[in-house]
Order: C-alpha cells, then sequence, then structure tokens
C-alpha cells in the first residue's frame, strides 16, 4: 500500500485551534518532523485542511 511522507515546514503559531488539532492527531509537533502515514480518504482529508503548513510526498 502507498504511503503519505508528510513534513511540517511551518509553525502552528498562527493557525487555528481546529488545524492545531489536525496537526497533533497526524502525530506532528514541531517543524521538520515527519511522518508516514496511509493513504486513505481521512488522512487525505486531514492533510488538506493543513496544506499550508506542511509538504507532502507520496511513498511506494
Amino acid at each position: 500500500m502507498a504511503k503519505l511522507k508528510i513534513t511540517q515546514v511551518k509553525s502552528k503559531n498562527s493557525a487555528t485551534e481546529r488545524q492545531i488539532a489536525t496537526l497533533r492527531s497526524l502525530g506532528l509537533r514541531r517543524i521538520r518532523q515527519i511522518v508516514e502515514r496511509d493513504i486513505n480518504p481521512v488522512t487525505l482529508g486531514m492533510v488538506e485542511k493543513i496544506r499550508h503548513l506542511v509538504t507532502i510526498e507520496e511513498i511506494k
């Protein structure tokens, strides 16, 4: 199964509470931290809401 490599690149200081909660639920706590998640509709929806704070890369 393909995975997403999600890297936080911007600070959560200017983000809303909802966006901060989304970062936490993905497992991102600090800038330049990387997590790998399976590609599914839930993960894609979460990434879409915080796309200005993260970079996304697909891993095969």
